[in-house]
């Protein structure tokens, strides 16, 4: 029997009592901080993992042995392998994009690698963006990757911690939302492409540290999640040209106790649609149209480090009027959620022993 069932089975045990509601299937144990998943057309998955392993997952076995011919990644504190999406016709093309710490200690930043899947390994891999300019710390990265229905890439790049500052400034892609073509090169209709105020890939700006990025797929919507500081973790609707307003407003405090900002809202700065105090630290986000799940059609799910839990956000007239927590029972930090075409929830949980699960109705 394979041993993966022995896992499911053991799972099921230990949630049933909490979550009678779900059935709860463990896929793969034992991973080294697994910070994204991605679905392939044939119903398999890839699992980019912090420490620089991508590796593929086919349900019902064992997962695969770490990706030959990956990209090297800057591993150090946040640094590592941040996310991983498959290219819109990758069902013509096999290609895949990597987002990644790209550098040494003294000389990193966050980059996009796009490669071609060939069996167990990577082949054609090319860096096609690199986020301007560098740094020296290995936090506030950023990384997530969304592809958008015109087959543009958003990318979100942090701040960098020690540089908040130039999320305020347009010339740098810190603290961004970045967008450009799947080639690395820059859309002619972005904010700045033609407007020397602005980096021609910079979308929106006053970004912190962006790890949830969606796109509904209804109303074309793109919703961010961000870590605040100390407190002031934030949901926003994004939109071109916006400034988002770190470090100029915030709902945060430094760690030390001092204030970032005396500001929580300001003339020109775009508001969030909630925020959280004391921060909830999020951390993966998917916005719901399964048909396995009509009570969560249209509502927001973002995983929660701190807290150990998944919030379900309800939007109504573009804000959010109620946020439940589910899955606390796990008591596991939550690092990405993803829902597959047939509507089932993926939760990773980020350890270095992290699991693949698969959320699905009892019934």
């Amino acid at each position: 029997m394979n041993k993966f069932f022995n896992l499911t089975l053991l799972t099921l045990l230990l949630y049933s009592h909490a979550s009678a509601d779900y059935k709860i299937e463990t896929l793969a144990e034992n991973l080294n901080y697994p910070w994204s998943i991605t679905f392939l057309p044939d119903g398999s998955s890839l699992i980019a993992m912090r420490s620089g392993e991508l590796r593929h997952l086919r349900e019902g076995d064992t997962i695969g042995p770490p990706l030959a011919n990956v990209p090297d990644t800057y591993v150090a504190s946040q640094g590592g392998f941040f996310d991983v999406i498959a290219d819109p016709k990758f069902s013509e093309n096999n290609t895949i994009y990597l987002a990644l710490a790209d550098g040494t200690a003294e000389q990193n930043s966050t980059a996009i690698y796009r490669a071609v899947l060939s069996d167990n390994e990577l082949i054609s891999v090319d860096r096609i963006f690199k986020v301007s300019p560098e740094k020296d710390t290995p936090v506030h990265y950023g990384g997530k990757l969304l592809f958008l229905s015109d087959n543009t890439l958003l990318m979100t790049s942090g701040d960098g911690f020690e540089y908040r500052e130039a999320a305020q400034d347009r010339q740098s892609q810190l603290g961004k939302v970045l967008r450009l073509n799947s080639d690395g090169s820059v859309p002619a209709d972005n904010p700045f492409a033609n407007d020397k105020s602005g980096d021609p890939y910079v979308y929106s700006y006053g970004h912190r540290n962006p790890q949830g990025l969606v796109l509904d797929p209804i109303t074309q919507q793109i919703y961010l999640h961000e870590h605040g500081p100390q407190g002031g973790d934030e949901l926003n609707l994004i939109k071109a040209k916006q400034n988002y307003g770190w470090p100029v407003t915030t709902f945060g405090i430094n760690y030390s106790g001092a204030l970032v900002s005396p500001l929580k809202s300001a003339e020109g700065i775009t508001p969030p649609l909630t925020y959280w105090v004391p921060s909830i630290a999020p951390s993966g986000m998917a916005l719901s149209h399964s048909e396995l799940f009509p009570e969560w059609k249209g509502k927001i799910l973002i995983g929660a480090l701190v807290d150990k839990d998944v919030k379900l956000l309800t939007l109504a007239d573009g804000s959010v009027s109620n946020i439940k927590s589910l899955f606390g029972d796990l008591n596991e930090r939550i690092r990405d959620i993803k829902i597959n075409t047939q509507g089932a929830l993926y939760l990773l949980t980020d350890s270095d022993k992290g699991r693949v699960l698969k959320i699905t109705p009892a019934s």
